[in-house]
């Protein structure tokens, strides 16, 4: 054995050849989005339902729908103004129950919703309404 060979054996014995493993890049994407930890799922089966109530009557059947966690969309243009008013303080107290919200959203029509769904934006509307919701 020569001496260059001793060094070289002495510098890096073959025995304890090291290898390295390397990654192909070319699988990994050039970017990929950040995961955001805060995002809410949102269930696929949400469900609206929508009333035209003509008695005081149908407002269980209406709170039955906000309790299954259904947001709900009532006009009341077929109610008379004092039915429509309890109609409308009953779902407002079964919304509150319920921690959902409760928006008026045109002319004689509210929409609830339940804790698990909300309302954005707003709507302006025209102080001189036939129903006051207030």
């Amino acid at each position: 054995m020569s001496f260059k060979e001793k060094f070289k054996n002495f510098i890096a014995p073959e025995d304890e050849l090291i290898e390295l493993d390397y990654e192909d890049v070319s699988s990994l994407s050039e970017y990929e989005a950040p995961k955001n930890k805060n995002a809410t799922k949102i269930a696929s089966n949400i469900t609206m339902k929508l009333y035209e109530p003509r008695s005081f009557d149908e407002a269980e059947v209406i709170a039955s729908d906000l309790k299954a966690r259904k947001a709900v969309f009532v006009n009341f243009h077929r109610l008379q103004k004092d039915f429509a008013q309890r109609t409308i303080d009953f779902l407002t107290g079964v919304t509150f129950a319920l921690d959902g919200k409760i928006e008026k959203v045109g002319h004689n029509t509210i929409l609830c919703t339940p804790q698990s769904m909300g309302i954005e934006g707003e709507i302006n509307l025209d102080l001189d309404d036939e129903l006051e919701f207030d």
